[in-house]
Parts: C-alpha cells; sequence; structure tokens
C-alpha cells in the first residue's frame, strides 16, 4: 500500500488548492522506496498568526508511527522538510534494525563450536 492511497488531509483557518494537494501527494510518494506497508498517512496544515504554515505528517505502519513537523512561509517548503525528516527516520530504523540483526548473526557465530574432526 502506498502512503498516498490512504491519506487524510486536516487544515486548520486555511483552504488549499488541487495543485498545492497534488503537490503534497507527489512528494509523500517518494517515501513509499523508504518505507514498506504505509497503512495510513495524516497531513495536517495549519496558519499560524505570524503567517507562516505548520505542515505536520504522521506515517502510520504496521509496527511503527513516524512523525514529523515543520514550521515555514510556505506550504512547499514544509513538506520538502517534512518528507526529508521522515526519509530519515524510516532508514535511521532499518539500519538499525539491520544492525541489530547482524550483531545477533556474529554472537551466534562466535557461539558455535565445531567439532574438531569435521571435514569441511
Amino acid at each position: 500500500m502506498s502512503a498516498t492511497e490512504n491519506m487524510r488531509f486536516f487544515f486548520k483557518g486555511i483552504e488549499i488548492d488541487g495543485k498545492t494537494r497534488e503537490y503534497i501527494k507527489k512528494r509523500l510518494e517518494t517515501l513509499d522506496k523508504f518505507a514498506e506497508n504505509i497503512l495510513k498517512s495524516e497531513v495536517e496544515i495549519d496558519l499560524d498568526k505570524k503567517g507562516k504554515f505548520r505542515v505536520e505528517v504522521m506515517l502510520h505502519t504496521p509496527r511503527n508511527m513516524f512523525r514529523a513537523d515543520n514550521t515555514t512561509e510556505s506550504i512547499e517548503a514544509s513538506i520538502d522538510m517534512v518528507t526529508d525528516e521522515l526519509q530519515t527516520q524510516v532508514t535511521h530504523l532499518k539500519d538499525k534494525l539491520r544492525t541489530l540483526k547482524k550483531r545477533g548473526a556474529i554472537s551466534i557465530k562466535k557461539k558455535i563450536v565445531l567439532d574438531e574432526g569435521a571435514r569441511f
């Protein structure tokens, strides 16, 4: 399932045109390469009193939830920064799991005792 199939938008004090909505979907589709099986994604955009846009994106996967937010003067810039942050979070978790698997395999190999008479 992709990030854009089950996407929900929340807007506070702002209306988004179709072009901006398509840009958000396009940027979030890039996360499909990094996170498998995204169940749901939520995009929340609101306009603060200073005229800046706060964008928050949450991605739900079967085992994890990734969240990032950013506040800038344009929605596009905020979305770009948020997707970069989410990409970093996902790849960091993947690297961490890969490292743990590798460490486990190494520790098992160290504990294996081979018979002196075995022929390999």
